[in-house]
């Protein structure tokens, strides 16, 4: 049968932050939580864990194992014992939940449109449409998997709200510091492709949970240096949102990663691997990839001026469309001035009063639909009307030229890795303070994590 890819329950559960973005194999469909029925051996189906008032049953769990060992099933020697990846695969299960939970009670929702678009997405990656995914998730779980299927992808859009939430008002980043990281000695330049194994600590953990971290981080370099792979290792030892992909967490710029890290990246050759370093969240092993240098960014910039005509209560979008056209003969016919039409008739608040001009701008800084007329124009040339979210807009091409922005997309992309450092602390500070202050109570012995002290204690109650 034919394995559809798909948004991973797993993968979303964390990954907004640190990890990229993966497809992966599509878990059949459980049951609705709170229900009772029967697992795939026939054997009455069980609760394995309540995560505050929430539960999670076997066939969840089991559900979601299956995913992980279908895609894995060309390379079954990375997954750990099964008891090991159980303990992994329940433990994203609780923080989804626990993620969804919090969503919930800050108000956030998502609407049937939200996940329409999100399962098109996935029917588009699978070259299918909508239907035939439909049917085919359908045909791999079984009946009613289609509607468990858009639950899940409704959960994974609560989380990214969540974090989108959870960042918002904690992540800002001033001119001052975009230079200070230009202007530091440890400001690297380039991009780096890595994989990583992080072993996380409790909240507010104390020296024997140190310790027991410290102790599986150096268990985890000794398997590496033993001949596992470092995927393997990652999968069976890494606390981190993407373990279960193998710990890669793709390319990223050097400004991205965290300065504790840098010197000890810029120390590694391809295909080496960090010793254990000590985090504010755990302890971190990294192995570099992949290295490429930075290069000049040359972008071809554009010189345009536009009318906007957009539709009101007053003006129909029909309307619109047909004074956007009589503008368009009046400057083409009639030769008409533009900058007088544009100050007289467009409803453009930042360029009508300068004739519509809108400066030397990339191809798609003012949109998509602007962007792909203005590179077919030539220069002096005046478009048919466009249709945009703003309104119908005409526009005439008055120059290019070739621009050297290689300072300034440096800039932007500081401030982007700043922004991105200071929010992946922020929502993992959220979540491990989350996941330390829930009741979890998992039901099944074999699947607590004897490291996990706030499972068990949440056991005990």
């Amino acid at each position: 049968m034919k394995q559809i890819l798909a948004y991973s329950l797993l993968a979303a559960a964390l990954a907004v932050a640190m990890a990229p973005a993966h497809a992966q194999m599509l878990p059949s469909a459980a049951p609705a939580a709170g229900t009772s029925g029967a697992t795939g051996n026939g054997s009455l189906d069980r609760i394995v864990a309540v995560v505050e008032e929430d539960v999670i049953l076997q066939s969840e769990l089991d559900q979601a194992m299956n995913a992980i060992v279908q895609q894995y099933a060309s390379n079954p020697g990375q997954l750990p014992p099964r008891d090991v990846l159980a303990r992994q695969v329940l433990d994203r299960l609780i923080l989804m939940k626990l993620q969804v939970q919090k969503a919930e009670d800050q108000g956030i929702r998502v609407s049937d449109a939200d996940i329409d678009a999100a399962v098109g997405n996935v029917a588009q990656q699978n070259k299918m449409s909508v239907d035939q995914l439909q049917a085919a998730v359908n045909q791999q779980g079984g009946p009613g998997s289609f509607a468990a299927f858009r639950k899940q992808i409704g959960d994974q859009i609560l989380a990214q709200k969540l974090h989108e939430n959870v960042v918002r008002d904690q992540v800002t980043v001033t001119d001052a510091e975009v230079n200070n990281l230009l202007d530091s000695a440890s400001y690297k330049a380039g991009e780096v492709h890595l994989a990583h194994i992080q072993i996380s600590t409790p909240a507010n953990g104390g020296a024997s949970d140190i310790a027991q971290a410290q102790k599986k981080a150096e268990d985890a370099i000794n398997a590496v240096k033993g001949g596992m792979d470092f995927n393997a290792a990652a999968i069976r030892y890494s606390d981190a949102p993407d373990a279960l992909e193998g710990g890669d967490l793709g390319w990223r710029r050097m400004d991205e990663v965290p300065p504790a890290f840098a010197d000890a990246i810029a120390a590694l050759k391809p295909g080496e691997t960090s010793p254990a370093l000590r985090g504010p969240t755990g302890f971190h092993i990294l192995k570099l990839i992949e290295t490429r240098a930075p290069g000049k960014q040359i972008v071809t910039e554009y010189h345009a001026r536009q009318i906007l005509i957009r539709p009101s209560e007053l003006v129909t979008p029909e309307q619109a469309q047909k004074k956007a056209q009589d503008i368009y003969n009046r400057l083409v016919d009639k030769k008409e001035d533009f900058a007088k039409i544009a100050k007289d008739e467009s409803k453009d608040n930042t360029t009508a009063n300068v004739g519509g001009d809108m400066g030397w701008f990339a191809k798609d800084s003012w949109g998509t639909a602007i962007g792909g007329e203005i590179a077919g124009l030539k220069d002096n040339e005046i478009s048919h009307p466009i249709q945009t979210e703003a309104g119908w807009i005409v526009i005439q091409r008055l120059g290019t030229r070739e621009s050297d922005l290689t300072v300034q997309l440096q800039r932007d992309q500081a401030r982007q890795a700043i922004g991105n450092r200071k929010a992946d602390t922020a929502y993992e500070n959220f979540l491990r303070e989350t996941r330390s202050s829930a009741y979890v109570d998992i039901r099944v012995p074999e699947l607590r994590d004897p490291a996990d002290t706030n499972s068990q204690a949440s056991a005990d109650k």
